[in-house]
């Protein structure tokens, strides 16, 4: 449950090592394809607390063959060869020399500070093209994969995100975890679902602390339920992981990553915005979508953030109802000055 005045940590907690690249708090944002672009990651650094930001997951494909290029760039890497680092960029497909390519590349024109593949990802079309959670079904290829792609980028850290395993009968994050360590990895991310439950039911974060229990020096970062900083603290210290990961609760509580590094330090949980800077924080956030995309593409994109800002809050039901119909400035700013919740 989440209070006014979560726990805050009995002991400090260790900067988290990803190879050379020191990630001071262990907190790191995750990469959520369709939300986390640049506008968004430059609203998580205001706030502050994130120690490592990420960008959407990119097909390594599709970089290749630069589709859904916005302005000369793959639009998922919007802003991300000028931004602030550490930044990681996740990338996921099957291909061995494709993900050592980009990745090369990643690390090389972009200069990113982790590359990091996904494993984890269960959506219907990734796993239909033999990529993301269904990889975790071939441990050896898993590995195969890292290997290739640890050789391509270094020095640059890779990283691997992972779930349990595809289903319930078929758990292999253990195989998958010793094969990411041997491949060179420099971390492992796990959440604690397997792909068939997507994000139904509780993250096992007892299975996550058990994974931790097999490696030798690679870190392991836990990731699933993270929505307060007092399940933070608890991850640290009841699950012992090196880093935790922060996904779905940013989405509507970007400042999370700011309450939780201070519960983290033992110090006071700083207090959320009030609802009139949480608007004009959904304001500043539709310009930079609208200035990047375009008017009529901005606002259609801009929809899904906007519901965010509102959940949790009176009133939201109609905010939503009408936000998503919205495509022109003046009508997201009519409906945001008219339906927003203020109380």
């Amino acid at each position: 449950m989440v209070t006014n005045r979560p726990r805050t940590a009995s002991a400090p907690v260790k900067a988290l090592r990803i190879g050379a690249l020191v990630v001071d708090p262990p907190i790191l944002q995750a990469p959520m394809a369709g939300f986390t672009n640049f506008a968004f990651r430059r609203i998580v650094r205001e706030f502050g607390g994130a120690g490592l930001l990420a960008t959407e997951m990119i097909s390594a494909e599709g970089f290749v063959r630069m589709t859904g290029g916005v302005k000369g760039a793959p639009a998922r890497l919007w802003g991300v060869k000028d931004e602030p680092r550490p930044l990681a960029v996740q990338m996921w497909d099957n291909d061995e020399a494709t993900l050592a390519e980009v990745g090369r590349r990643l690390a090389g024109e972009y200069g990113v500070s982790v590359v990091d593949i996904n494993f984890g990802c269960p959506v219907k079309r990734i796993c239909d093209a033999h990529s993301g959670s269904y990889l975790l079904s071939e441990p050896a290829r898993v590995g195969r994969i890292v290997e290739r792609v640890v050789q391509a980028c270094a020095p640059t850290p890779v990283t691997a995100k992972i779930r349990l395993g595809c289903s319930h009968k078929n758990v292999t994050a253990f195989e998958v975890a010793r094969a990411v360590e041997a491949a060179g990895a420099a971390a492992l991310t796990v959440h604690g679902r397997v792909a068939e439950d997507y994000f139904k039911g509780s993250a096992d974060w007892d299975r996550i602390a058990a994974i931790k229990t097999k490696l030798d020096k690679m870190p392991l970062i836990g990731n699933g339920d993270l929505d307060s900083a007092e399940k933070v603290v608890a991850a640290f210290e009841r699950y012992g992981v090196d880093g935790v990961m922060i996904a779905r609760a940013a989405l509507t509580r970007p400042w999370l990553f700011r309450e939780a590094a201070a519960a983290l330090r033992g110090e006071p949980v700083p207090p959320a915005p009030d609802l009139a800077e949480q608007r004009a924080l959904m304001l500043r956030h539709h310009e930079q979508i609208v200035e990047r995309f375009g008017e009529q593409r901005g606002n259609v994109l801009m929809r899904r953030y906007a519901c965010n800002y509102a959940q949790g809050k009176r009133g939201a039901v109609a905010f939503r109802r009408y936000i998503n119909r919205v495509v022109t400035n003046d009508e997201f700013r009519r409906v945001v000055d008219e339906y927003f919740p203020r109380a």
